[in-house]
């Protein structure tokens, strides 16, 4: 089968198209046909960056030589042990290794979406909604999840609180907004320019363009400070939130070097000590799986629309993964059969009434 595959550390040249075997399910696994597939900046570890990315990923050359988290497609044999799922099922979830696994051992070891095959554990995907299509399905799972803990486990969303959502175009921005409208949140979103519209669509009640001005500086307070791009320093974030409110962190630039990994969180450590603030780092949680479901039902009854970008699968997924290292990415990007590179229409992304998740089941 032909997969995407990357043997040394580099930019998103190193990722070529190659061939592969086709992988065998274990007794507890499925063995999908991959109809879709979303590009996150978890694949960004072909970079090898930070370095001390490489204690876990490999020093000079990568172990795992394959990418791809996101995964959508249709069951093509299962384990004698697998009972959720028979051949012919269309399903979505996350190419992982061991998706309970506890830190960043699940994220690490990927089991390569970016193929024609690739094999799931039996509780690493989920029913796919017939009106979905693989597409859409593909771009839920790590950036639904993201969203859906940040604001609802971790920020505590409730009605009528003011949440601002830094970096509200990008994949989970995108989901975060709609979602904390369907809690009946205030929601403003920080964006460029050319993105204002689309995330005027998905609902926010007010855009914020950082290209003219700095939000920090505004004098403004929110409930909630969603903070997905990490682009300004802790003492300026600590303005914007209320004295009892909560910073949710998830993602952000790190340095090249050691420090790479736990910069952020640590300055979130001594800031939280220091002025009182509540600064909880948000990393999606596999054990919280397959709560993503409750965002694809949204979809499925057009209370949330799931932004995407399609790449055909006949070229690596170099200019997908460029823009997502380069952070200049709108919205989801999905490799699916059959696509050429496109933004969906504008129509897509207007919302309409249907299921909430405020009553989701924690």
């Amino acid at each position: 089968m032909k997969a995407a595959v990357f043997d040394r550390y580099g930019p998103p040249g190193v990722v070529h198209l190659g061939d592969a075997a086709r992988p065998v399910p274990r007794d507890n696994e499925v063995l999908i046909r991959v109809r879709a597939a979303s590009v996150n900046p978890l694949d960004c570890v072909t970079q090898g960056k930070p370095y001390s990315l490489r204690l876990m990923t490999g020093l000079r050359r990568p172990r795992n030589t394959r990418l791809g988290v996101d995964v959508a497609g249709q069951v093509e044999a299962a384990g004698r042990d697998v009972t959720r799922f028979t051949p012919g099922d269309q399903v979505f979830g996350l190419c992982l290794r061991d998706p309970l696994a506890r830190g960043a051992a699940a994220w690490l070891h990927c089991q390569g979406a970016f193929a024609e095959y690739a094999c799931l554990p039996e509780r690493a995907p989920a029913a796919m909604p017939g009106n979905i299509t693989p597409g859409q399905a593909a771009a839920v799972p790590v950036a639904a999840l993201t969203a859906l803990q940040g604001l609802r486990d971790k920020g505590k969303i409730r009605p009528g609180h003011q949440v601002l959502i830094n970096g509200a175009a990008g994949g989970v921005g995108t989901f975060a907004v709609q979602i904390a409208k369907s809690f009946g949140a205030e929601v403003t979103g920080v964006c460029s320019t050319r993105n204002a519209g689309l995330v005027r669509s998905l609902g926010a009640d007010r855009v914020l363009d950082y290209t003219r001005e700095d939000f920090t500086a505004r004098g403004e307070r929110y409930d909630v400070f969603f903070d997905l791009a990490g682009n300004h320093p802790l003492t300026a974030c600590s303005r914007v939130v209320k004295p009892d409110g909560i910073y949710v962190g998830a993602g952000g630039p790190g340095s090249r070097w050691l420090l790479g990994l736990i910069a952020r969180p640590a300055a979130m450590l001594l800031s939280s000590i220091s002025c009182g603030m509540k600064l909880p780092m948000e990393n999606p949680r596999m054990s919280v799986w397959p709560k993503p479901m409750a965002v694809m039902k949204a979809i499925a009854s057009c209370a949330i629309c799931s932004i995407v970008c399609v790449v055909a699968p006949v070229e690596p997924p170099t200019p997908a993964l460029s823009k997502v290292m380069t952070r200049r990415f709108v919205a989801r990007a999905s490799i699916s059969a059959g696509s050429q590179l496109s933004r969906l229409p504008r129509k897509c992304w207007s919302r309409t009434s249907g299921t909430s998740l405020s009553p989701v089941s924690r």
